[in-house]
């Protein structure tokens, strides 16, 4: 495996200066935006099914970019392992609110309407498919968790990140039901991060004494 580029080291040192806490506010606030639009009527002709879009494509957004974590540093050995965990629950705060705004604001709680959806829309029943497989995500996303759970098992409930992209992606594609840029792209982007995890796996570095090198922590 080659070294780094000069820059590339830089980058990560600085990365490693960045307190996580804060990000999950600042993850925040175009959810805040969206609904302060929504609220004050300056969210288009429909406020709710904007707030409620907008909402969904963050989602997917942040879905995305926790899977583009590894490969980014595999292949250009820029770290973000750090923040994974902050953008894997920002993405999972972000189908909850896309959700809770369709439940309460768009359906306002008809359970009979809400009923009639899920057979005339089955992409609501993929999209909660999605929202389900994100719950044990968000519950084990703390250290508590990785050290009952163990790495391995921690690791194995994890991967349940890679159906609920696919699921997010087909909710997607099925909602808008045309074949423009936007929810092609989304798609396109999906199945490239989840065919990257079929590539074959690079050996593990090792140091120069033959050890293998340190991995990274589930902490970092």
């Amino acid at each position: 495996m080659t070294a780094s580029p000069a820059w590339v080291d830089s980058l990560n040192q600085a990365l490693k200066r960045v307190p996580v806490l804060p990000l999950y506010f600042v993850a925040l606030v175009p959810a805040a935006l969206m609904f302060q639009q929504a609220l004050s009527g300056t969210g288009g002709p429909d406020p709710v099914r904007a707030l409620e879009h907008g909402l969904g494509i963050d989602a997917f957004k942040f879905m995305l970019a926790s899977l583009l974590v590894t490969p980014l540093r595999e292949r250009t050995g820029i770290n973000l392992l750090r923040f994974r965990r902050m953008i894997g629950l920002t993405a999972f705060f972000y189908a909850m609110l896309h959700f809770g705004v369709w439940l309460v604001f768009d359906r306002q709680l008809q359970w009979a309407a809400i009923g009639a959806d899920l057979v005339k829309r089955p992409y609501i029943i993929i999209g909660m498919i999605a929202l389900v497989l994100l719950v044990p995500l968000a519950l084990t996303s703390n250290n508590t968790m990785v050290a009952r759970l163990g790495a391995i098992r921690w690791r194995w409930l994890h991967k349940l990140a890679y159906p609920a992209a696919a699921a997010i992606a087909l909710h997607y594609l099925w909602l808008v039901k045309s074949w423009t840029a936007q929810p092609l792209a989304y798609a396109a982007i999906t199945a490239l991060l989840l065919a990257y995890r079929l590539l074959p796996k690079a050996k593990p570095q090792r140091a120069r004494n033959g050890a293998p090198a340190r991995r990274a922590t589930l902490a970092e």
